[in-house]
C-alpha cells in the first residue's frame, strides 16, 4: 500500500482520535475537525511553529512506523522522528549489521556508487548532456570507491545537470535550487530511514559514511542511488519557476511527490516508497549472509 505524506504549515492542533488523525484549525472553531487514518500516513511534515501534537497520536504514528518530520524557521526540514523498533527480529538484524565484515561493506559501497553514477549518466542522457564522462567513471570504481570516483563523477554532474552554461555549484547553504534540493533530499532521507529501521537496521551506522556528527549515515549511503529521482523533480520545478528564489507553498507540494516518483527494480515498476522498502530488505539480507546484491532501482 502507497502510504501518503502530509504536510502541516498553517497553525492546527493534532490529536488522535479512532485511529484517525483528527486536524483542528484555530479558524475553523465550531466546525467538524478533518481526519486521516493513521495506517494511511508514511511521512508526516510538520512547517509551522504553532503546531499542537498529542503524545497519543505520537505514539500511535510511531507503532505505525510513521516518519516524522519538523522544519525550521527557514521552512528547511531539520529533524527526524523515527520509531525504535519497527521489526520483529530488530536485535538479530542489528546484531548482523553490527558485526557485517569489512569485505562485505566494501563491496556493497561499490555496488552503490555504480548504482549512483549509472542513474546520474541516465539522468544527464534524459535532458540529452553528454554522459561519456560518466560512463568512463563506472569502470574505475573499485571496492570501497578508494579512488572517490564517487565524488568525481558528481562534480561533473552537477557541471552539467543545469546546463553547463548556467555555473550552477552544489552548495547547501544557498537559497534557489540548492534549496529546493535540500527540501527533496530531506525528504527521501526520512523515506528511506523510515524502511530501514522497517528492516530491522539502524539508520547511524553506514557502509561508508562515518561522520560522527551524522546520525544517519546508513540513510546517507542508501538514499545514493536514488537522488536522481529528487534532481528530476527540482529541475523540472527550476524551469517552471525559474525567477523563484525560495521555496513557496507550490514548490514544496512539489517535491513532497518524491515518495510516489515513479522507479523500477528488475524490470518491476511502484512507487518510490516501496521500492526503498525492497531495497533495504535487500540490504539486510545481505547483512544476513542470505544475498550479497543490494537491489537498487535503474533510473529511466
Amino acid at each position: 500500500m502507497i502510504k501518503r505524506t502530509l504536510n502541516f504549515s498553517n497553525p492546527c492542533y493534532l490529536k488522535k482520535k479512532d485511529m484517525q488523525v483528527s486536524i483542528g484549525f484555530p479558524e475553523h472553531v465550531g466546525k467538524p475537525d478533518a481526519s486521516v487514518p493513521i495506517e494511511d500516513i508514511g511521512i508526516m511534515v510538520l512547517d509551522h511553529p504553532q503546531i499542537t501534537l498529542t503524545q497519543a497520536l505520537i505514539s500511535a504514528l510511531s507503532d505505525n512506523n510513521v516518519a516524522i518530520i519538523n522544519c525550521d524557521a527557514k521552512h528547511l526540514p531539520n529533524g527526524l522522528m523515527l520509531p525504535m523498533f519497527s521489526h520483529h527480529a530488530f536485535t538479530e538484524k542489528i546484531y548482523e549489521q553490527l558485526e557485517s565484515s569489512l569485505p562485505l561493506r566494501k563491496n556493497l559501497w561499490q555496488q552503490t556508487v555504480i548504482a549512483k553514477i549509472s542513474n546520474q549518466a541516465a539522468m544527464l542522457r534524459s535532458i540529452g548532456a553528454d554522459d561519456g564522462k560518466m560512463q568512463y567513471y563506472l569502470k574505475l570504481v573499485k571496492s570501497g570507491d578508494p579512488q572517490n570516483v564517487e565524488g568525481r563523477a558528481a562534480a561533473y554532474y552537477w557541471e552539467n545537470l543545469f546546463g553547463n552554461k548556467s555555473n550552477f555549484v552544489r552548495d547547501r547553504d544557498e537559497d534557489g535550487i540548492n534549496a529546493m534540493l535540500n527540501y527533496g533530499y530531506a525528504i527521501l532521507l526520512a523515506v528511506v530511514a523510515r524502511a530501514l529501521v522497517s528492516s530491522g537496521l539502524l539508520p547511524a551506522v553506514g557502509i561508508h559514511h562515518r561522520n560522527k556528527y551524522n546520525p544517519w549515515c546508513l540513510a546517507s549511503d542508501i538514499m545514493e542511488p536514488y537522488r536522481p529521482y529528487v534532481d528530476r523533480i527540482v529541475l523540472q520545478v527550476s524551469e517552471e519557476f525559474p525567477e523563484s528564489g525560495e521555496l513557496t507553498p507550490e514548490i514544496k507540494r512539489r517535491l513532497l511527490q518524491v515518495p510516489v516518483a515513479d522507479i523500477e527494480i528488475d524490470g518491476k515498476k511502484s512507487p518510490l516508497m516501496v521500492g526503498i522498502s525492497r531495497t533495504t530488505a535487500s540490504l539486510s539480507a545481505c547483512f544476513g549472509g542470505v544475498s550479497r546484491k543490494i537491489l537498487y532501482p535503474e533510473f529511466s
